[in-house]
């Protein structure tokens, strides 16, 4: 029978994620005394969370905003994986990068901090970025680059190994749920070449851009 560490750690992730369901196992199945909550947009954290004292915190694509105080709960380091690489903190983050026309994109690991995704960096793995990505396959390889790179840090703390302090920065200020919105209108005033990169960078399934003429807003509807 295999030795669970006893170390005691908080899970916190994202409803209905499969993504999620597979960290959670691992962290289960390596750990005794696991703690989860999972979250989603809108909902509040639950209270008994700032209860939680323990070893580590584990975020893993965590909708809520956790607090300093349960941040510091955590006596031996709390860790949060985030869906891009460091030039894209906040929300919208692989929308920015195919706006951007990236040519790389990746998954970042860092110590939490009270400022969303502020936080020392850990690791970095980063993947290229294809002309014919689009929200949903981008997303896609950015959350099973992300698993392999949840199942690496988690096995360096399994092994007791110090966690890497790479020569990694973030390289602007974490984008806002306002500044995110933005990216989503298109105006009559834009080129052919700025409208492209918004309909590529923010069309998702039924989420599509918004078309403001003189401050009415129209749904764009793309055809394939």
């Amino acid at each position: 029978m295999k030795n669970k560490s006893t170390d005691s750690v908080l899970f916190l992730g994202k409803k209905d994620d499969e993504y999620c369901d597979r960290a959670l196992q691992f962290v289960e199945d390596n750990f005794e005394n696991v703690t989860s909550y999972f979250s989603a947009w809108g909902e509040p954290m639950p209270e008994e969370i700032n209860n939680w004292s323990g070893d580590y915190l584990l975020s893993y694509l965590c909708r809520w905003v956790v607090p300093l105080s349960v941040i510091q709960a955590a006596h031996k380091g709390a860790i949060n994986f985030h869906p891009a690489s460091p030039d894209y903190p906040g929300i919208g983050c692989n929308n920015y990068a195919l706006y951007d026309n990236a040519s790389e994109y990746g998954a970042t690991c860092h110590h939490m901090a009270s400022k969303v995704d502020t936080g020392k960096i850990i690791a970095v793995k980063r993947f290229p970025v294809f002309a014919t990505d689009d929200v949903s396959s981008l997303l896609r390889r950015t959350y099973e680059f992300q698993l392999v790179l949840f199942y690496e840090i988690v096995g360096e703390i399994l092994n007791h190994q110090p966690l890497p302090e790479p020569d990694e920065h973030w390289t602007r200020h974490p984008r806002s749920r306002k500044e995110f919105n933005e990216l989503g209108i298109i105006t009559p005033e834009m080129t052919a070449d700025e409208v492209a990169r918004r309909v590529r960078a923010v069309s998702y399934g039924v989420f599509q851009p918004t078309v403001d003429i003189g401050g009415f807003r129209f749904e764009l509807k793309v055809d394939k």
